[in-house]
């Protein structure tokens, strides 16, 4: 056997190992991901989509480098040494396509109804928030019918009036505060609005004294959270639906070319021989 001839059998040999390694490889993570197999969950419906079209490539490097290996060493007759694996991984391929163009439609179904799930649980969620603040506002206005909880709320207003004229009136405090890096920066633009404008000093202590006025504004963030929550939530179910859609749906159109042309290519359709592919 001369140096060319080894070199050939050296490389033939490393391709098909690694051919062979690399589509075992992803039965084996596809084993690993079924367990524990929930096929009423949509969320785990979506993860094992995900993570076999994300290692979708392998097995068709796989394939390709198998093929590159009895390529090298196919002789002239056309007959490879020892057995021959292509036959089998052509029908692999085809099985491949299959599956991975059914994942396509069966992807795209579990994301929207998960997307429906979990917006449905945002807005649950929201009005849920929606009635304990209603329940609480009524508690609040019914306390304030008592005349001793009219007087401490009036007293606390007032002090809380006296405590930001004094801050106002004092400029070396005032300064202070503003340079203050612990101070929230929308506690330093009231300061300077009441600065700028007593009377909206006023406005801001009523407004915080008005049950009614901080039920409409914790009300605007609920809603506004729930709209961003479920804008993300969608988001999120498009962006995976068309990235694993169109994933699997290439995957599918890749294994099913390489298995059928492969097996018409090798005679196995027509004629039932086997044609050598070179």
């Amino acid at each position: 056997m001369n140096n060319n001839s080894l070199a050939t059998m050296n490389a033939s040999r490393t391709l098909k190992v690694a051919g062979i390694i690399l589509i075992l490889s992803f039965f084996v993570d596809f084993l690993i991901l079924l367990f524990p197999v929930q096929p009423t969950n949509k969320g785990w419906l979506i993860e094992l989509a995900t993570a076999l079209v994300d290692r979708g490539i392998v097995p068709m490097i796989g394939i390709s480098l198998l093929f590159a290996g009895y390529w090298i060493d196919t002789p002239d007759d056309g007959r490879p040494q020892g057995i021959d694996l292509r036959f089998p991984a052509l029908i692999l391929s085809s099985v491949l396509g299959l599956m991975f163009l059914l994942i396509f439609p069966l992807h795209l179904n579990n994301v929207r109804q998960a997307s429906d799930q979990t917006v449905a649980q945002i807005n649950k969620d929201a009005e849920q928030r929606e009635n304990l603040l209603k329940t609480k506002l009524s508690q609040v206005e019914a306390q304030l019918g008592n005349d001793q909880v009219k007087a401490a709320l009036e007293k606390q207003k007032s002090q809380v009036k006296e405590q930001f004229t004094t801050l106002l009136k004092d400029d070396q405090r005032y300064k202070e505060a503003l340079n203050n890096p612990n101070l929230p920066a929308q506690q330093k633009e009231l300061l300077k609005k009441f600065k700028a404008n007593p009377q909206e000093l006023d406005k801001f202590i009523a407004q915080q004294a008005d049950p009614q006025a901080q039920a409409n504004q914790q009300l605007g963030q609920i809603r506004n959270r729930k709209e961003e929550d479920e804008k993300q939530a969608k988001d999120v179910a498009w962006k995976s639906g068309l990235r694993i859609g169109i994933g699997s749906l290439l995957l599918s159109i890749g294994y099913i070319i390489i298995g059928w042309a492969g097996i018409r290519g090798m005679g196995a359709v027509q004629s039932g021989k086997r044609v050598p592919a070179r």
